[in-house]
């Protein structure tokens, strides 16, 4: 983390591509509904050295693509010198979740560990694949395990920083 404060900040999303002439922006969401991202105001947006806020001039739906104005960005010129940045909100934000569910953001970076005791490596993403989540795993090979619990998933420990899988060690 760049800072202190990026701690409280969550990322839920990334900016595309330019859009129009106006200097609109698409947005990439990495809200499980993609347009819930809308409902999560105000945004930070990530610079090289820290967060700073952004004023959402307007927003829409288009053609299964969320676009956005940003006040102060006019052309596509300067929208596209904002592609690719990170946007986040304060974690206050998000809703509190039951206490057998996690956000992917709590879970990336903790220790897997087998049921044997072997360290596996460390889950550096999530990804959805439809039936199931999956957590991507780097130790000394890289792997996917599914995200299931009470088969796969054994126990998530935020406090001691791992979970633990039923799984081999490949």
């Amino acid at each position: 983390m760049k800072n202190q404060a990026d701690k409280a900040l969550i990322t839920i999303g990334h900016i595309g591509s330019a859009y129009g002439i106006r200097g609109w922006l698409k947005i990439y969401s990495y809200t499980e509904l993609g347009t819930t991202i809308l409902d999560y105001q105000p945004w930070y947006l990530e610079t090289q050295h820290d967060w700073h806020p952004i004023d959402i001039e307007d927003q829409k739906i288009q053609h299964a693509n969320i676009i956005i104005k940003i006040t102060g960005i006019n052309t596509p010129e300067e929208a596209r010198l904002l592609t690719g940045k990170a946007l986040a909100i304060p974690r206050s934000r998000l809703p509190i979740l039951d206490p057998d569910q996690y956000y992917w953001s709590d879970l990336e970076g903790l220790t897997v560990v087998n049921i044997n005791g072997i360290v596996l490596g460390k889950v550096i993403y999530l990804m959805a694949t439809g039936s199931n989540d999956v957590l991507v795993v780097k130790g000394d090979t890289e792997q996917a395990i599914p995200y299931l619990p009470g088969k796969v998933i054994k126990k998530i420990d935020l406090a001691n920083g791992q979970i633990i899988v039923d799984w081999e060690a490949i």
